[in-house]
């Protein structure tokens, strides 16, 4: 018994060290940025993500908290997904911004007419030229060459983390300006659970 209870101090310790990170990563986050992003959420006629890995699943978590708020929201490569046209926003999130499979997706959706948004830590890659709005989130790359941002986590975890904090607080500023609350968002959760 006396294992386990130093196994679980040591796994306390670190989920610690993981939240002070983020609170430091999220002190990075340009206020600018980040209301951009949250205004281009709000103004979209559909909201299309796409990621790959980790960062995917912090973009398909933003979709249901946007379907949540009323928002006609979409992850690409669903076979629910629509078309993309003017006036939707793809959301793109990749730490290096250099996804090879991303890159064919946002320059369709540029071609088709629709705005790229998209969240990464390198602003000057191929997919943050391919943007009409760029987030740049501090952290540290998976590969961590060059890297001067210092995190006890293993590739790209800080960098998924701060961008779920930053959709759900994007989340929660479009519910501020539409004027909804929880109570509200619940009549779109899942009911056949």
């Amino acid at each position: 018994m006396s294992g386990s209870s130093s196994a679980l101090t040591g796994t306390a310790e670190f989920a610690a060290q993981i939240a002070a990170e983020l609170s430091e990563s999220v002190r990075g986050i340009d206020p600018l940025q980040a209301e951009a992003f949250a205004e281009a959420l709000d103004g979209a006629a559909n909201v299309f993500t796409a990621g790959a890995g980790r960062s995917g699943m912090m973009g398909k978590a933003l979709a249901m908290r946007l379907m949540h708020a009323g928002c006609s929201a979409h992850v690409v490569g669903e076979t629910s997904t629509p078309g993309i046209g003017p006036g939707d926003l793809l959301v793109i999130a990749s730490g290096s911004g250099e996804t090879r499979t991303l890159v064919p997706i946002a320059e369709k959706a540029r071609e088709l007419g629709a705005s790229v948004a998209v969240v990464t830590l390198n602003p000057d890659s191929t997919l943050a030229r391919l943007a009409s709005l760029v987030v740049r989130l501090p952290g540290a790359s998976k590969s961590r060459q060059d890297d001067d941002y210092a995190t006890i986590q293993p590739m790209g975890s800080l960098f998924e983390q701060t961008l779920l904090l930053l959709c759900d607080a994007s989340v929660l500023r479009l519910m501020q300006r539409r004027e909804l609350d929880t109570h509200r968002m619940y009549g779109k959760h899942a009911n056949l659970e």
